[in-house]
């Protein structure tokens, strides 16, 4: 039996429905109806760095109209959001807030990096206090290039977003894995932005020149 061509009694899934009640029932997975749930009813964190947020405002606005995709309801608080939208330039002194921000949002949670800035650090790339590019420290879903992006950039790329979330399954996404997921640790803003992951390499660097040391002892008394 083919898949794609189904008996006329038989929905794609491939389970029988009585000719009587084919009006009445419709047969999916978990997975779909989940999934549908969640793809109409995203709640981006309202919060804005650069210019990329008055793109994201007019998105919002009437001429577009965000609510066609159930996304209008942008929460004040990282606690009742599900989407970030890195809208701007991320710098050095900002990184720090944005990872706090992240991992105080619930699960399941999206990241959508808006502009050239936000995805890789845009004309300010390898500048003094820019990130180049804020998935470095967060993790990015979808991107969106542009600078800045339009309206219309930004709503295809949350359109990707839902067809990402269309595509997950419920038994497999890692925020239901068993231990769950361990929060990111907060980078550390001194006079230079210092990542906590970072700490094993600056021990391996700090005891390579110490063993250097010891070996050029050992061949003086030599």
């Amino acid at each position: 039996m083919s898949e794609m061509n189904p008996p006329e009694n038989m929905n794609s899934n491939g389970y029988e429905v009585p000719p009587e009640m084919r009006n009445n029932i419709a047969i999916t997975t978990l997975d779909k109806i989940w999934n549908m749930g969640r793809r109409y009813s995203v709640w981006p964190m309202m919060f804005g760095l650069a210019c990329c947020a008055i793109e994201m405002i007019c998105t919002a606005a009437s001429r577009y109209d965000l609510a066609r995709f159930g996304m209008e309801v942008m929460r004040p608080s990282p606690r009742q959001a599900d989407l970030m939208i890195v809208s701007g330039t991320v710098t050095k002194k900002m990184i720090p807030q944005i990872v706090r921000l992240y991992n105080q949002m619930p699960e399941p949670k999206y990241v959508l990096a808006m502009g050239a800035c936000a995805s890789g650090g845009g004309p300010f790339k390898e500048g003094y206090n820019v990130v180049s590019g804020v998935d470095k420290y967060v993790p990015v879903d979808v991107y969106v290039p542009g600078c800045p992006p339009t309206p219309q950039a930004l709503l295809h790329g949350l359109m990707k977003l839902q067809e990402k979330i269309d595509s997950e399954s419920i038994r497999t996404v890692r925020w239901y894995q068993p231990g769950g997921e361990e929060p990111i640790p907060v980078p550390i803003l001194g006079p230079d932005i210092i990542d906590p992951r970072d700490f094993p390499k600056f021990k391996s660097v700090k005891a390579a020149p110490a063993k250097a040391e010891t070996a050029a002892e050992s061949a003086e008394a030599a």
